[in-house]
Parts: structure tokens; C-alpha cells; sequence
């Protein structure tokens, strides 16, 4: 199947994101109270406080600010595999 995709005309991105805040406890009362109630099923399914998940809060658009956007085009098989090891 990767066999017939032409490389050169894919565009490949990249976006790095991270916390709002570094730590839980820096958020507003408010964005506290957003997430403990966003991430309630994890709570209860893995044990865990609203504080000890937050690490995981740059995934979430309302919670994550992006940090880096990274393209990659015009590349060749064997590049990809250097990039991948």
C-alpha cells in the first residue's frame, strides 16, 4: 500500500502543545472547577485527582495552548526512516 503514495506531495505537520499553566494549582478557581469536572470519568476509572491528570491538559483544546508547529514536504522514503529511528 506505501508503496504507491508519492511522497513529495504530502504534507506532514506537526503541532506541539503543553498546559495552560505549568502546574494545576497555578489555573483559575474557575478553569479548576472546568477541568475536575472535564475529567471526571478518568478520576473515577484510574484514581486519580484532577491535579495528578492536568499533565495530560494540553491535549485539550480549551485547557492546551500550542507551543510549536513543525512542516516536513518534499522528502523521500529513506529520510523518514532516519527521522523515525
Amino acid at each position: 500500500m506505501l508503496q504507491n503514495i508519492n511522497y513529495n506531495k504530502i504534507l506532514f505537520f506537526d503541532i506541539e502543545t503543553v498546559p495552560l499553566t505549568y502546574e494545576f494549582k497555578d489555573l483559575e478557581e474557575r478553569a479548576q472547577g472546568l477541568w475536575d469536572r472535564k475529567t471526571r470519568f478518568l478520576q473515577e476509572r484510574d484514581n486519580l485527582s484532577p491535579d495528578e491528570l492536568y499533565e495530560k491538559a494540553g491535549i485539550y483544546a480549551e485547557f492546551g495552548k500550542v507551543v510549536c508547529i513543525s512542516t516536513l514536504v518534499n522528502f523521500s522514503l529513506i529520510n523518514l526512516v532516519v527521522l523515525w529511528q
